[in-house]
C-alpha cells in the first residue's frame, strides 16, 4: 500500500502538475482580452434556466464546513482521504487569503449596475480573484482523488464536473467572474495535489478508529454540527441542506464512536 502510495505522488509530480495551466492560462486570456465581463454575463443569463436552489447547493460544496460535512462519512469509509481533503482545503484557504488581500479585485456588482445581471443574495463588492468557493471544492475534491489509489482513480473523474459546478455555480449567483473561477479552480487543483502528498505520509497504523487523528477529526464533525445548526451558510436556500449535513455527521460520529469499543474475542 506504501509503494503504491509513493507510486501515486511520483506520477502526478510528471505532467498533472502542468494540467492546472490550462484553467490558468484561459483566465489570463479573458481578462487581458477584454472578455472578463461578457462571459460572466453570458453565464449569469443561461444559468437562470436551472432554480436558485440548485445553484445554491452547489455553492454549498465550495463552503468550508458543508463539503466537510458532505465528506464526512470518510472518516470511516477512509481517513487519509478525509484527511488530505482537509489538508488541501487548508493550503487553498491560504493561498486565497493572501491573493484575495493583496489584490481586492472588484466583482461584479461593484462594476456592473445591479439591473445587468441576475443576482442572489447581498451584493458582494471586492476581494474577488480568486474564488474562495471554488479553491475550496476542487481542492478538497482533488485531494481525495489524488490520495485515492491509482487503478480506482478512473471511476473517479466525474468529481472534477461537480467542482465545476461549484465553481459555476459564483457565476450563476452573481458573486463572481468567470476568470475569479478559472483561477481558483487551478490553485484548487494544486491544493489538492499537495493535500494528497500529504495524507499519504500518514503512516496505516495512525489511521485507526482509535487513533489521535481520527478522533480529531470526529471533533471536527461535533464542530461542523454546531455551524450547521447555527449558521445559515452562503444561502437560507441552503437550510434545508444543512440539516439533511447534520444528520449524516451525526450517523457517521455515531458508527465512529461505536467502532471505538474493543472487538470481543
Amino acid at each position: 500500500m506504501a509503494e503504491q502510495r509513493k507510486s501515486a505522488v511520483a506520477i502526478a509530480s510528471l505532467w498533472v502538475w502542468c494540467i492546472p495551466l490550462i484553467p490558468l492560462g484561459l483566465a489570463l486570456a479573458l481578462y487581458f482580452g477584454g472578455l472578463q465581463t461578457s462571459t460572466f454575463l453570458f453565464i449569469n443569463r443561461y444559468t437562470q434556466m436551472l432554480p436558485d436552489t440548485l445553484w445554491a447547493w452547489f455553492t454549498f460544496l465550495g463552503n468550508g464546513w458543508g463539503i466537510f460535512a458532505i465528506c464526512f462519512p470518510l472518516l470511516l469509509l477512509s481517513p487519509r482521504l478525509l484527511s488530505a481533503g482537509l489538508f488541501a482545503s487548508l493550503l487553498g484557504g491560504l493561498v486565497s487569503l493572501l491573493i484575495k488581500s493583496s489584490l481586492q479585485m472588484p466583482r461584479p456588482a461593484s462594476v456592473l449596475s445591479l439591473g445587468d445581471f441576475y443576482i442572489v443574495g447581498e451584493p458582494l463588492l471586492y476581494r474577488a480573484m480568486p474564488s474562495g468557493h471554488t479553491i475550496t471544492a476542487f481542492a478538497v475534491i482533488a485531494g481525495i482523488y489524488f490520495a485515492s489509489d491509482r487503478l480506482k482513480r478512473s471511476s473517479l473523474w466525474w468529481v472534477f464536473v461537480v467542482a465545476g459546478l461549484a465553481g459555476l455555480s459564483r457565476n450563476a449567483l452573481g458573486a463572481h467572474w468567470l476568470t475569479d473561477v478559472l483561477v481558483g479552480s487551478a490553485i484548487g487543483i494544486w491544493s489538492g495535489m499537495l493535500g494528497a502528498i500529504l495524507a499519504n505520509l500518514i503512516p496505516d497504523t495512525q489511521l485507526s478508529p482509535n487513533k489521535i487523528g481520527p478522533r480529531l477529526l470526529a471533533l471536527g464533525g461535533l464542530g461542523a454540527i454546531y455551524v450547521l445548526l447555527t449558521q445559515t451558510l452562503d444561502s437560507p436556500l441552503n437550510q434545508s441542506l444543512q440539516y439533511a449535513c447534520v444528520v449524516l455527521v451525526s450517523i457517521t460520529l455515531a458508527l465512529f464512536i461505536k467502532a471505538q469499543k474493543p472487538k470481543a474475542i
